[in-house]
C-alpha cells in the first residue's frame, strides 16, 4: 500500500510525543483519546501515513516525531480470514513489530505493542500466566507469538502486553455492543457456551499499559480484567447489568458458528504480577456509565475523539 509521508513542517508539540500506530482502530483511537484525558502529547498515524512493515517510513515517521515511545495498536485483527490470508497476517502482526522494534531500538525509543489470549492452546485447567508455554492454534495465534519472541529479541526492553477479549463503549465494534442492541431490539443473539475467557473493558487496558510504559516497564504482561466466563456469561452479564431481559441470549456450542478459525476453548489470562485491572462486573458498570454519558454527549462527534 501507497503510503503518506509525514509533513515536512515541525511537528507542533512542546515535548516528545508518545506515537501511536492505527489510528483507525479500538485501541489506537483509546490511546488517542486517553492521552488527551490524561494531558499527554501523542500523535496517532493510520497506514496511509505509517505503514509498520516499511522500515524506510517508520524511520522517517521517528525521525520526523522524535517521539519519546512507540505504542503500536496497528495490525491485522480478522481471526478468521487469517487462516486464508497468511501473508498479510504476518506482515501485519510479526514483521511490523519486529521493524518497529528495530528502528526503536537505533534509538533508544520505547516500545509498548499487544499480543493475544490465542497464543494459547486451552489445554490448562487454570488461568494462562505470562511464563506459561504458548502453543497457538490458529494462524493469528501464531503471527501474535512470532511477533512477541521476535520483539523482544531486537528490543529486550520492549513492553508486550497480552489482552484478550476487549469491549468499551467508545466505539460499537465489540461483543458488549452487540449484545446489548440485540437485547434492547428484542432479538436473539447467540453466544459460544463453551469457550472461557477473561473480557478486558478497553479504558482499563489503555490507562493500565500507559502507566507500565510510563514506569518503563519490559517483558510480557498480561492485563484482562479480573473474572472468568464464558461468551454467553458475558452477554447474560452485560444485559442484566443494563436492566434488560436477558432471555434473547442464545447459548451455542462454538462449532456451531462455523468459523475457520480454531480457539482454545480455555483462554483466561493472569499476570504474575497480581491483579491489575478491577473485576468484569465493575467494568461491565462504567462501559454503561460511559455508554450514557457519549449518549448524552454533544456533540455526537465526540465519538470519534
Amino acid at each position: 500500500m501507497k503510503t503518506t509521508s509525514p509533513a515536512t513542517a515541525p511537528p507542533p508539540f512542546s515535548s516528545p510525543p508518545l506515537l501511536i500506530t492505527g489510528r483507525t482502530g479500538t485501541l489506537g483511537r483509546a490511546f488517542r483519546r486517553v492521552c488527551h484525558i490524561r494531558g499527554l502529547e501523542a500523535v496517532c498515524l493510520g497506514r496511509a501515513e505509517l505503514d509498520i512493515a516499511d522500515l524506510a517510513c517508520i524511520n522517517q515517521a521517528l525521525d520526523h516525531y522524535q517521539p519519546w515511545a512507540v505504542v503500536n495498536t496497528a495490525g491485522y485483527v480478522r481471526v478468521d480470514e487469517a487462516e486464508a490470508d497468511e501473508a498479510r497476517c504476518y506482515r501485519e502482526n510479526a514483521v511490523g513489530p519486529a521493524l518497529l522494534a528495530e528502528a526503536c531500538a537505533a534509538r533508544g525509543i520505547q516500545l509498548l505493542t499487544f499480543s493475544s489470549d490465542l497464543v494459547f492452546d486451552g489445554q490448562q485447567q487454570h488461568a494462562y500466566f505470562e511464563t506459561d508455554r504458548a502453543r497457538p492454534l490458529n494462524v493469528y495465534g501464531h503471527s501474535k507469538l512470532r511477533a512477541e519472541q521476535v520483539v523482544l529479541a531486537r528490543l529486550p526492553a520492549a513492553l508486550v502486553v497480552r489482552t484478550s477479549s476487549f469491549f468499551s463503549a467508545w466505539d460499537s465494534h465489540n461483543f458488549v455492543h452487540h449484545a446489548l442492541a440485540a437485547a434492547r431490539a428484542g432479538q436473539p443473539f447467540a453466544a459460544a457456551e463453551d469457550l472461557l475467557i477473561t473480557p478486558t473493558y478497553v479504558p482499563d487496558l489503555v490507562n493500565t499499559a500507559l502507566d507500565l510504559l510510563l514506569d518503563e516497564e519490559r517483558g510480557i504482561w498480561h492485563l484482562t480484567n479480573h473474572g472468568t466466563c464464558t461468551w454467553a456469561e458475558l452477554a447474560r452479564q452485560a444485559v442484566g447489568a443494563a436492566g434488560l431481559d436477558a432471555a434473547g441470549i442464545v447459548p451455542r456450542p462454538v462449532a456451531s458458528f462455523g468459523w475457520a478459525a480454531v480457539r482454545p476453548t480455555f483462554s483466561a489470562l493472569r499476570s504474575q504480577q497480581g491483579i491489575l485491572l478491577p473485576s468484569v462486573e465493575s467494568a461491565l458498570q462504567r462501559y454503561l456509565a460511559d455508554e450514557q454519558l457519549l449518549q448524552s454527549a454533544s456533540p455526537p462527534a465526540v465519538l470519534a475523539a
